[in-house]
């Protein structure tokens, strides 16, 4: 029987069942290593699963091509070099997400400018990345965060516009969609990742996807050690390194996407869902979201917190109570990138080195808050039934009760 005592103060937890287990994977999987071990073929130049899973991958988001790579940090540097980004060159994008969307740029050698978000949608804020844009501005990275596709409208009309490259962060939007069309080639490339906590996974993993010719070739020049695809074995055209996906991860990819149409319309119910339910607790909330998403991949489910409807306590300390009770719930990025010190450093380093004025440091107030106030769920939440999203509602009533 539950009791009104915090599961942190000695109570017992109102969940005592796990979430569904991620990764989820079956007996196919286990068949499909075992006949990339049995062939002798465990990469995938002499293999045929990662081709395959391009394809496939590609089609499933209705693009024409496909490269898979190592992992979707890796994607994104792939995708940067294909488009001749460089030492010097500014590269827009958000200060809210993980650090590899910033830290590919800088490994290039050119420098994020981050322009805020949006407090509905916590992604880029498009009027503010077209005051952002500069002479050294090469490219716009716009992230869906959580799997909530940015607005790809207007980021695509300014790229147009400025004749600017704009790259899709998708790394955590399988199988997500903006006005009825799936992400990941509405801009020039789009990057994906496979890693662990992804909603498809093969423990790492990544692919770039576009609809256009000259970016795939680039992209497959880039990630095949500079080779081109009808050249010689050591004919190096460009300067670049291995990137490739081995067969193993193809092979599980290749089922794992099987799933991800029915998981995809589970997350996307149970998040409708609960983001209804949410409406019994005064000061935690779903985000808004933008009406043009036609399909959030919910990898992570996204939470406004108010801490005066939670007896002033922060949200780590809220976050520390869900998790006693089973819930869980993350605090998300302790800070925007543009603060992140290492990004700081390396900005400062290249600007140095090239003799020039480092950016100036953005103003991001809505980042700022979101790292406040902001809180996630895992994707695995949402794979459950609608009692066990029922229990994050009634979760955070019990804290609620509990701190009033």
């Amino acid at each position: 029987m539950e009791t009104s005592i915090l599961a942190m103060d000695g109570g017992r937890p109102l969940r005592a069942q796990p979430y569904p287990a991620w990764p989820y994977w079956d007996d196919r999987e286990e068949a499909v290593l075992l006949d990339v071990l049995r062939s002798g073929e465990w990469w995938s130049v002499g293999g045929s699963h990662v081709t395959r899973f391009e394809d496939e991958f590609a089609a499933f988001h209705g693009a024409r091509h496909g490269v898979a790579v190592t992992n979707g940090s890796a994607a994104l540097e792939v995708c940067l070099m294909a488009a001749g980004v460089d030492w010097g060159d500014e590269v827009i994008t958000t200060p809210y997400t993980f650090i590899a969307t910033a830290s590919a740029c800088l490994l290039v050698g050119a420098m994020p400018r981050f322009v805020d978000v949006l407090p509905d949608t916590w992604n880029l804020d498009p009027a503010l990345v077209e005051a952002a844009i500069t002479p050294r501005t090469k490219a716009i990275i716009a992230v869906h965060l959580g799997g909530e596709p940015a607005d790809m409208d207007a980021l695509a009309e300014i790229a147009r516009r400025h004749g600017i490259v704009l790259i899709e962060d998708a790394c955590q939007a399988h199988g997500a969609e903006w006005c009825g069309r799936p992400v990941g080639a509405l801009g020039d490339m789009g990057c994906f990742s496979f890693q662990a906590s992804k909603n498809i996974t093969s423990g790492e993993g990544g692919i770039i996807l576009t609809n256009d010719e000259r970016w795939y070739e680039r992209c497959w020049s880039v990630h095949n050690v500079g080779r081109q695809r009808e050249g010689q074995w050591y004919g190096h055209v460009a300067l670049a390194s291995n990137y490739r996906l081995s067969e193993w991860a193809g092979a599980v990819l290749r089922v794992q996407l099987t799933r991800l149409q029915g998981q995809a319309e589970r997350r996307a119910r149970n998040g409708a869902y609960l983001a209804d339910t949410l409406a019994e607790v005064s000061g935690l909330s779903a985000i808004p979201g933008d009406a043009r998403v036609t399909r959030n991949a919910y990898h992570l489910f996204k939470l406004w917190y108010d801490p005066q409807r939670f007896g002033g306590r922060d949200k780590a300390e809220f976050a520390k109570a869900m998790q006693a009770e089973g819930i869980p719930i993350s605090v998300g990025y302790p800070r925007p990138l543009a603060q992140e010190p290492v990004i700081r450093r390396r900005v400062a380093f290249i600007a140095d080195r090239l003799g020039l004025e480092p950016p100036t440091e953005a103003q991001c107030p809505v980042a700022e808050s979101v790292c406040e106030r902001g809180l996630w769920l895992p994707q695995n939440v949402l794979l459950g039934s609608h009692a066990d999203v029922e229990d994050v509602v009634r979760a955070a009533l019990k804290v609620q009760r509990a701190w009033a």
